[in-house]
């Protein structure tokens, strides 16, 4: 069985949560670009990231975390199509009313990426969502003219690799700030807590957040915010057994 979290979030309906390893499975990840050793959880920065990916610094901390989301990931990452939606259809927690696909990780690769809109197809009373970078996934999929059901919601992450196709198709998108007065000029409200993604259709921005790398912009701006006492509020997880 794939391993999900429920969420913490302060609403009537069930959320729960379902992550791979940071940065190990996102194929198309680079201003985020993070991972977190497998065994001991020492972290590697990407060589163009302008941000650290808070998914990794949470793997970096918890052996727990680490297992849970390479468990998934060892489970699904060699298998075609049919046996990925296959694992997710049983593995889906049974009271579930949001399901958030990737706290951590993204689609890595199309027959993942398939088998979830698959999944999603056969559960309609559960509303699907997901960031990802993973734009040339949902793209040959969009494509082929098959059914996109309703209840999937995908947010595109903005990353100066990829924003050419964000705006050449107008999808929707999420975008990282370092401050509110950037999201301001940008013209972007700033989601804190997740509903700009399953619930909105216009673009969004989201407050940097997480451990970042001394000596870094991202580092400055995260203590400035600190200091500022502007904090986001993404509700924890904890995991499931």
């Amino acid at each position: 069985m794939l391993r999900f979290q429920k969420g913490n979030a302060k609403l009537d309906i069930e959320i729960y949560n379902f992550s791979l390893p940071a940065g190990t499975s996102c194929p198309f990840a680079v201003e985020c670009k993070t991972t977190a050793d497998k065994a001991w959880g020492f972290i590697t920065d990407g060589i163009n990231q302008i941000y650290r990916c808070y998914a990794a610094s949470d793997e970096a901390k918890s052996p727990q975390t680490r297992s849970a989301r390479h468990w998934n990931f060892d489970l699904l990452k060699r298998e075609d199509e049919n046996e990925i939606f296959r694992r997710i259809k049983v593995s889906l927690p049974k009271k579930a009313g949001i399901i958030r696909i990737h706290v951590s990780g993204d689609f890595f690769n199309q027959k993942y990426f398939n088998a979830w809109i698959r999944v999603a197809q056969k559960n309609p009373k559960v509303i699907f969502y997901a960031y990802t970078k993973s734009l040339t996934y949902w793209g040959t999929y969009a494509d082929s003219n098959l059914w996109f059901p309703d209840n999937i919601k995908l947010t595109a992450s903005w990353d100066n690799s990829n924003k050419h196709i964000i705006k050449e198709r107008n999808l929707k998108y999420a975008r990282v700030v370092f401050s509110e007065e950037e999201a301001a000029k940008l013209g972007l409200e700033i989601d804190h807590d997740d509903s700009h993604a399953y619930k909105g259709d216009k673009s969004f921005a989201l407050l940097l957040h997480g451990t970042q790398p001394k000596g870094t912009m991202a580092a400055k701006a995260k203590n400035t915010l600190v200091t500022a006492g502007v904090k986001h509020s993404y509700g924890r997880t904890r995991q499931l057994r």
